[in-house]
């Protein structure tokens, strides 16, 4: 079974639910050779089992049920604090789906309806949803200035879907939608070089540049981290946290104990924090759950241990063009690192491509590509969900270390 996740965002930018991408198995880019009812029901039975909180944290899920499903009681192991009940856009409306909506709605089910396309105070099923959800790509926003004025008018909650740019999501804004998906939040606004951000960057850099060196030096990095009472402190509490807070003197002791690979992976991740305070915080979590997925990924297909810790500074520098709001040519200039990392990210080619190529596939729910990567890369494609699943409690833990409050 895969499953993944796309966060759908307030207007503050702030994560307000994830839509779970879903396939069984093999045999079927959508729902693995078996019925939709099928697909939902495995997904749903694999959330209970496994923990929804594992997949979505604290976040609402966005799940699509069917005519089929949305009768079954399996419905109910997810309570209604969790998740949101997608009904599917080509949906076939009787009488029993209208009831049955009914009866979930007062247990406390949120309904959308995704990519809506009809006109809506025609629509059967428009007096029982909580959330429009409309395709941008489909259905843009100058079409349906008449029906989202009458569905704000009813109090209903609109999505919009496949927002691309700042602009869509201000004019969508703008509308009255208060709720986003798309890739929007990680596209950089392309401004010439970010100078308020470029201290903190070449700062960061100065240190990823001596560990590069043939033989770094301890002391210059510890006499460079020393200079910042900030970063200090960050590395000393990082050291601490990895040797399970036994006494951590010096920050030459802090970095001698991780070591080299290490301390650079960490150093990345400080300074994507830092670069990105302004970006919403879901951009660093997917830097840094993309930076884990790739490493294991990369360990999986047999790759060197080198490659391996390349791959996770490839995933943990996917973002930078967004953070720095530059091409990510620009983003990653000045930056001393393996070639596989930029042939990757800049030229689409190299020995980690196939990698970011499963990590961008398997985010989207395009499962025909995860599965051809994952046929090239030698690896079994049953891990992906559990990597991933990993990958995302990682990237909650640092998160979480890195925070600044002691």
């Amino acid at each position: 079974m895969f499953i993944a996740r796309q966060p759908i965002f307030n207007a503050e930018l702030e994560v307000y639910g994830y839509e779970l991408l879903f396939r069984l198995n093999n045999q079927s880019t959508q729902f693995g050779g078996v019925s939709s009812q099928g697909a939902t029901a495995g997904v749903i039975t694999g959330l209970y089992e496994s923990g929804i909180e594992n997949i979505v944290e604290d976040k609402l899920a966005f799940i699509n049920f069917d005519e089929l499903f949305i009768h079954s009681n399996a419905l109910e192991l997810i309570k209604p604090d969790r998740m949101v009940v997608e009904m599917l856009e080509k949906i076939r409306i009787d009488e029993g789906l209208i009831e049955r909506l009914k009866a979930i709605k007062e247990k406390g089910y949120q309904i959308a309806l995704d990519d809506f396309e009809e006109a809506y105070q025609s629509y059967p099923l428009s007096p029982y949803a909580d959330i429009i959800k409309y395709d941008l790509m489909t259905t843009p926003l100058g079409t349906i200035t008449t029906d989202v004025a009458l569905a704000l008018a009813q109090g209903k909650t609109l999505l919009a879907e496949k927002v691309e740019t700042q602009d869509e999501f201000k004019q969508a804004s703008l509308m009255g939608f208060t709720l986003f998906q798309g890739c929007f939040f990680s596209k950089p606004i392309i401004a010439g070089h970010s100078v308020s951000k470029s201290p903190t960057k070449l700062q960061y850099f100065r240190l990823i540049a001596e560990l590069k060196k043939e033989d770094p030096s301890y002391e210059t990095l510890a006499d460079q981290i020393g200079q910042d009472v900030t970063l200090t402190y960050r590395v000393m509490r990082m050291a601490s946290v990895r040797s399970n807070h036994d006494l951590v003197s010096s920050i030459r002791y802090a970095l001698t104990y991780m070591g080299l690979n290490e301390i650079e992976r960490w150093l990345t991740i400080l300074m994507l924090q830092d670069l990105g305070k302004d970006k919403p915080d879901e951009l660093m979590k997917i830097s840094l759950i993309r930076s884990r997925f790739a490493q294991i990924v990369a360990k999986r297909a047999m790759m060197s241990y080198d490659f391996q810790h390349a791959a996770g500074m490839m995933g943990l520098f996917s973002v930078l063009d967004g953070i720095l709001d530059q091409s990510m040519a620009e983003a990653l200039a000045g930056i001393s690192l393996p070639p596989s990392i930029p042939e990757a990210l800049l030229n689409g080619s190299g020995p980690l491509y196939p990698i970011y190529e499963l990590i961008q596939a398997y985010e989207k729910g395009d499962w025909t590509t995860t599965l051809n990567r994952s046929q090239e890369l030698k690896i079994e494609n049953y891990n992906l969900y559990h990597d991933y699943r990993e990958s995302i409690a990682w990237a909650n833990e640092i998160i979480a270390s890195i925070s600044l409050e002691p």
